[in-house]
Order: C-alpha cells, then sequence, then structure tokens
C-alpha cells in the first residue's frame, strides 16, 4: 500500500510531484500533432489537386513529394527537416533581405511544419482517391446548374470528398499523434517521451512512467476515435446502405 501511495504522489502537483510537467508535456504533444496534422491536411488537399491537375509539372512534382516521403523513414526526414531545412531557408531569407540577420524560426513551427509535410504525402493519396471517387453524375448536375468549377470544387466535390475520406483522415490523425513523439530527439520540447525519460532517470521509476506515458497516448487515442466515429456517423447521416 505505502508502495502504490509513494507511486501517484510521483504524478501530483505538489512539490516533488511530475504531475504539472507531464501535463505540461500532454499540452505540448497535442499542440504538435493538431498543428502538424493542419498544415498535412493542407498539403494533402494541395497534392491531390496538383495529382489530378492537367500539367504534367504539377502531376510530376506531386507525385515525386509521394514517393520520397513514403521511401525514406519520417524520423531522418525531420531530423533533416529540423537541422537543414530550416536553417537554409533562414540564410535564403536573409541573402533576400526578406528578414532581418538574426531571425530564427521557431523550433515549435519547424518542428509542427517538418511533421506536416510527412503526413502531407499520405493525405495527399488519401484525398485523391476521395477525389476520384466522388460520383460523375453529381459534377455534372452541379456544372448543369450553371456553377462554375471553383464553385463545384468548393460546394460538391470536396465535400463529398471530406465525407469519403474520413476513416482515412482518421488513421492519419491517430498517426499524427504519435509521430509528435519524434519531436523527443529534437532537444529543446519536453514532450510526454522526454518528460517520462527525465523522470524515470530522476526517480528510477522507469516502468512506472513509461506506462503513465503509454496511458495518456491511449487515452488520446480512444477520445480521437471516439471523435471521428461520431463525425462519420454525422456526415453520414441520411446516406443510404446496402444491406
Amino acid at each position: 500500500m505505502q508502495q502504490g501511495q509513494s507511486l501517484l504522489h510521483l504524478m501530483s502537483f505538489s512539490n516533488g510531484g511530475y504531475g504539472s510537467a507531464f501535463a505540461s508535456a500532454f499540452a505540448l504533444t497535442f499542440a504538435v500533432s493538431a498543428g502538424s496534422f493542419t498544415v498535412g491536411s493542407g498539403l494533402g488537399i494541395g497534392g491531390a489537386l496538383a495529382k489530378l491537375s492537367k500539367s504534367p509539372w504539377l502531376r510530376v512534382a506531386s507525385r515525386s513529394y509521394t514517393t520520397v516521403v513514403r521511401a525514406l523513414p519520417e524520423l531522418l526526414l525531420l531530423l533533416v527537416a529540423f537541422y537543414a531545412g530550416a536553417p537554409a531557408l533562414e540564410a535564403l531569407a536573409r541573402h533576400a533581405h526578406l528578414v532581418s540577420p538574426t531571425f530564427e524560426f521557431d523550433p515549435f513551427v519547424v518542428a509542427v511544419a517538418s511533421l506536416g509535410f510527412i503526413q502531407g504525402a499520405y493525405l495527399t493519396d488519401i484525398f485523391r482517391g476521395a477525389m476520384i471517387a466522388v460520383p460523375a453524375g453529381q459534377i455534372e448536375a452541379a456544372h448543369a446548374f450553371g456553377m462554375s468549377r471553383i464553385q463545384v470544387f468548393a460546394r460538391v466535390r470536396l465535400p463529398l470528398a471530406a465525407r469519403l475520406a474520413l476513416p482515412g483522415v482518421g488513421n492519419i490523425w491517430l498517426n499524427a499523434t504519435k509521430d509528435a513523439s519524434f519531436i523527443s530527439v529534437l532537444g529543446s520540447f519536453s514532450d510526454l517521451l522526454k518528460t517520462s525519460a527525465m523522470a524515470a532517470g530522476a526517480t528510477r521509476h522507469y516502468l512506472f512512467f513509461y506506462l503513465v506515458t503509454a496511458a495518456f497516448f491511449l487515452l488520446l487515442s480512444l477520445i480521437s476515435m471516439a471523435f471521428f466515429a461520431q463525425l462519420e456517423r454525422h456526415a453520414n447521416r441520411g446516406v443510404m446502405r446496402a444491406h
């Protein structure tokens, strides 16, 4: 009983407890996940449109983007983007006199953009498949009503594609919550993994703190799955299902 009480004290918000550190780490992990997922969604929609474009240059660029991201380890891409890509952009901006000589990207922004770049490649093919699956009759009917191409995309194709893409998008979000743990290797972030490693190293309760970290990720996953399940039910309301 005393051992159990001492372990619970380690997660308290009082002196000697790591409750505040884990709460901050959980908030950071969620913020990185949400930010990178938002960036990835934008890149995914753009990449899908590029793959469906009539321009061969856009199609080649989009295919190259998805091929490179799929072929290389995600951690390697993150390290290259964080330690090479961001400094290169900073130097280019300084050279072009677009920013001050002391300008530096915020590490959080770089981490979110780097992870979003990775997730965007996977979302590209999800959105592309969803756009292709939109019934042609819906598009033709919209044109028959006199809608422009932009109106057809915004009012018909994109909403229908979003509904069809929801299952795949939900899986990418779950991956985003786990991919956020990669920032623990960047040195300047106290995310869940780094916080658990620091707490475990200081107290020697390795199993306890890693199980606590696993519980946080599991909680986030369960809440996310429940949210996307509700979102799918809402999006598919009124849709006839074959029996």
